[in-house]
């Protein structure tokens, strides 16, 4: 290590580099600051000083916000890499664990959350020690970061980066509420009010797959909750579609027709290498893959439930 290298060691700590990375992210020094649970003078400093002992400007002040400079985006790109190296050893630390005691830190979504509520009470019978944290969100949950443990997700294309194990594939199927007046023929479909989706969940395939068929005029309800869209059909704003597992489920909801192949999603349960042999992630794993052998027909829509 050099002189100078030795001295910046020294002048800098991992917040310092956790701020600079903060400022990328948000570009403004307000919401940088909100971000850090700081306040602006104090990021201000501590920028300043980073800036100091690094001998060169790290952000150009515009108008607009901090845009990160050619030595800038250098630093960022250091702090994401000092930042996934400590998640990594936090997690493989935890991986040495012998009893399986501790929290199973889950990320998943509500209506895959609803769906396998019994599967996680089951597995706390079976594993007492072990307590179950459940983080619902619809977008991708960093693993790497240590955001969480395992993740349970719908998707074709998991990441490289992850292990994991394919569950099932969820079928989609388009309901209404039992007791609705419905439009006869299978030709008039779309020409019923519909429930859609928006936010996080304006890229699924049942989004694009409806404003391909309906009028914009008939698609009366959005909402970023798969759960949420189940509560607006069960209460008879309009029909949507739904995974299988979640309408045939409802006694209140009919499915309108079979499910449509072309909406289904793969299911998998994820983790990151580094904790993939922990005794709480290897059991939780094991019983999440066992328990589901069971699900599989209402999983894949092959529940035949009376009308």
């Amino acid at each position: 290590m050099t002189r100078s290298s030795a001295r910046l060691s020294e002048a800098l700590s991992w917040d310092d580099l956790k701020i600079i990375r903060t400022i990328g992210d948000h570009v403004t020094l307000t919401q940088a600051a909100a971000a850090l649970g700081m306040n602006v003078t104090t990021v201000v400093r501590r920028l300043s000083s980073a800036e100091s002992a690094f001998g060169a400007r790290l952000f150009d002040r515009r108008r607009t916000g901090y845009a990160p400079t050619a030595a800038g985006h250098v630093v960022i790109e250091l702090a994401q890499r000092v930042e996934a190296d400590i998640s990594s050893v936090s997690s493989q630390v935890a991986s040495y664990e012998e009893d399986g005691a501790g929290v199973i830190r889950l990320a998943t979504s509500d209506s895959l959350l609803e769906g396998f509520a019994a599967v996680f009470r089951d597995f706390r019978t079976a594993h007492p020690a072990t307590q179950i944290e459940t983080h619902i969100e619809n977008s991708a949950s960093n693993l790497a970061r240590g955001d969480c443990d395992v993740a349970i997700r719908a998707t074709n294309a998991p990441p490289e980066n992850l292990v994991g194990r394919k569950l099932a594939v969820i079928a989609w199927a388009p309901y209404e509420r039992r007791d609705a007046i419905a439009t006869p023929g299978p030709d008039s479909l779309f020409e019923r009010d519909w429930v859609s989706f928006t936010g996080d969940l304006a890229a699924l395939k049942a989004v694009t797959f409806l404003e391909q068929r309906a009028a914009p005029q008939r698609i009366i309800y959005r909402t970023n909750s798969v759960s949420g869209a189940a509560a607006a059909i069960r209460a008879g704003v309009g029909a949507g579609y739904l995974p299988c597992m979640l309408g045939d489920l409802s006694p209140e909801l009919t499915r309108l027709g079979p499910p449509e192949q072309a909406l289904s999603d793969d299911l998998w349960l994820l983790t990151h290498p580094a904790v993939r042999h922990a005794t709480r992630v290897r059991s939780f794993a094991d019983h999440f893959y066992r328990a589901l052998a069971s699900h599989r027909p209402l999983i894949e829509g092959r529940l035949v439930r009376p009308s």
